[in-house]
């Protein structure tokens, strides 16, 4: 290396953080290194130096006062896709994009940059660099040194984070703080022109279902496919978003009228229901998604972005309570509905205190000869300043919290108490049907809890029978089987409770050690007149038998209901035919009159 360029280059790496190294060796230089070496130490001092700079990640650049290239190393050739040697002698400023011209040379020295070159073969590449000036020992300049490295990978990483900010990354659409941005823009928009604006809240009926049955993999399509439906239906103008799991947001087109906007968004809504309601396979399996949906309007639901958002999502838990697959407008029956729902949560917790809750007892029969085959064990909410308060409307509250762990406990212990009860009329009562959440079954210690209750009242498991959905008995599949064989091993009977309105199958029931099962009251309906509904109960019941399960259809209320399970095989009926749930003492009376012979619906049966 010629002295000149020697002296440049070691000027360059003292500028850029680097000490000369000494002759032989990678020690930093001391004092006794400054002084004058062999030539032979000399020589070796320089290649190792030039060795240094040509091995560096860093790409380095030498431009003179003039802002030619007077040197650069084989980074920079990397860099730019060129050799290091074609760059002698090239503008600096002939390497940068447009925008970043005569960038460089104003910049502060040692002060990180960024800027953007252009490669041999016209594509731009981003870069973060540093300036160091190199002066000679009267303090002219001799040379601008500039560090650059590729930053390429962090710029897209960069862009890439800042996407996903703002956007969901399963469905591409808006996610909740972007879609709240531009429902902000929306309504200060509709609030400077005067006009009306609406959104949608929507979310996927039994979303969870599909997600506990088939795995998150099939619930991640399931999200897409419903997106894609909900964003090609949608009029041009609207502004879809994804705000939590399966619940979606959109903000329709403003209009000046009222009228004619609630006409726009019902429209809207019924062709949202029916793009999203056709089926598609999953796994193999044809699977029917359904939607409901909560409706507001700015400015008469509300004027800012909370307000709106809470009372569509109102609207939507109305929809829901109507069955779902249906659209739900925010007003005054949405606003007292949700109040009162808040007003039942507070209440429940004292409920306990109050002694307000209590059991009602249904009686199931056996077919074949009309006597008792089992009481089903019904919970009540007794508040004195309403009255009875069902199940459905109290038991998903409960759930929300671990309140459902409390009456799941409040219920074990009634029931073995009633049971005691009974017993002293009869050592052998008929078995209890108690329905289990998957609340509870999720319990860590849920069966010591279920040993400990049963030890506790002095009663044997075997005279009970646990209610389980199809819903919650797919949830986490092995964790459950081991906990249903547990409980069998009690001595704990076990029903799959609404049969049909899952998404088991028949290789999955087959599992689980399951004696009985209960055909959901929904098939039950119109059973004499619907040939799908007919055909549903038949083959359910076909299916019970080949498995060897016990099987009970809950929902009796017409003769010719029980004439046609009768004649179908099965087993066991429950229903309002029979008469309502009634009180411990009056299933204790039921008891008596079936061990004499003397039921009062023993004429049903002949």
């Amino acid at each position: 290396m010629e002295p000149s360029r020697q002296k440049l280059f070691s000027k360059a790496l003292a500028a850029l953080g680097w000490r000369r190294a000494a002759a032989g060796g990678g020690a930093e230089a001391s004092p006794a290194a400054a002084t004058p070496a062999a030539p032979e130490s000399s020589r070796l001092s320089r290649e190792q130096l030039d060795r240094v700079l040509q091995n560096l990640n860093e790409a380095i650049f030498f431009v003179g006062p003039d802002g030619l290239i007077q040197e650069a190393n084989k980074a920079a050739g990397q860099l730019l896709g060129c050799s290091p040697e074609s760059l002698i002698a090239a503008d600096m400023d002939s390497l940068l994009s447009a925008n970043d011209r005569r960038g460089m040379s104003r910049q502060d020295s040692n002060l990180p940059q960024e800027a953007v070159f252009r490669r041999s073969d016209g594509e731009l590449v981003s870069v973060s660099y540093t300036k160091s000036d190199l002066h000679d020992d009267a303090g002219e300049l001799l040379s601008h040194v500039y560090a650059v490295q590729n930053i390429d990978e962090r710029k897209r990483a960069e862009k890439r984070i800042r996407f996903l900010a703002r956007v969901d990354a399963l469905t591409k659409m808006s996610n909740r703080m972007q879609f709240q941005h531009l429902l902000q823009q929306a309504i200060a928009r509709a609030r400077r022109e005067g006009v009306y604006l609406a959104i949608l809240y929507l979310d996927i009926d039994r979303f969870k279902d599909i997600n506990d049955t088939f795995g998150h993999a099939a619930g991640d399509t399931t999200l897409e496919t419903f997106s894609e439906r909900m964003t090609t239906t949608l009029p041009e103008g609207s502004t879809p978003g994804r705000l939590a799991g399966d619940e979606f947001c959109v903000v329709l087109r403003t209009s000046p009228s009222l009228d004619a906007l609630v006409d726009e968004v019902n429209a809207v809504g019924q062709r949202l229901l029916t793009a999203i309601g056709k089926p598609f396979r999953v796994h193999g399996e044809e699977i029917f998604m359904s939607t409901s949906i909560g409706a507001a309007i700015y400015p008469r639901d509300g004027s800012n972005v909370v307000d709106l958002l809470r009372h569509a999502d109102a609207a939507l838990y109305q929809a829901k309570r109507a069955g779902g697959n249906c659209i739900e407008f925010y007003g005054e029956h949405v606003a007292s509905a949700g109040e009162e729902r808040l007003m039942l949560k507070s209440k429940l917790r004292r409920a306990f205190e109050r002694e307000e809750l209590r059991l009602d007892y249904q009686p199931k029969y056996r077919l074949s000869d009309g006597r008792l085959a089992g009481v089903e064990a019904l919970i009540r909410w007794d508040m004195p300043e309403r009255g009875i308060v069902l199940p459905s409307d109290f038991i998903p509250i409960a759930e929300e919290s671990n309140l459902i762990l409390q009456l799941g406990e409040w219920v074990l212990n009634r029931v073995c108490a009633d049971f005691r009860d009974w017993q002293r009329i009869t050592p052998s009562p008929c078995r209890v049907s108690i329905n289990l959440s998957l609340r509870q079954l999720q319990q860590q210690r849920f069966l010591e809890g279920f040993r400990r209750t049963f030890r506790h009242n002095g009663v044997s498991p075997t005279c009970f029978e646990l209610e389980i959905t199809e819903t919650t008995l797919m949830h986490d599949v092995g964790r459950t089987v081991k906990i249903l064989d547990a409980l069998y091993g009690m001595g704990l009977h076990l029903a799959i409770d609404d049969f049909g309105t899952g998404y088991s199958s028949l290789s999955a029931l087959q599992q689980f050690p399951i004696s009985t099962l209960k055909i959901d009251r929904s098939f039950l309906k119109d059973l004499t007149v619907d040939r799908d509904n007919a055909a549903i109960v038949r083959t359910i019941i076909q299916m019970g038998k080949s498995l060897k399960l016990e099987v009970v259809a809950e929902g009796v209320e017409q003769a010719d209901q029980l004439n046609f399970l009768r004649a179908n095989g099965c087993d066991i009926v429950q229903g309002h035919l029979f008469g309502d749930a009634m009180s411990a003492n009056d299933f204790r009376a039921l008891l008596i009159a079936d061990a004499e012979g003397s039921g009062r619906y023993q004429a049903l049966f002949a």
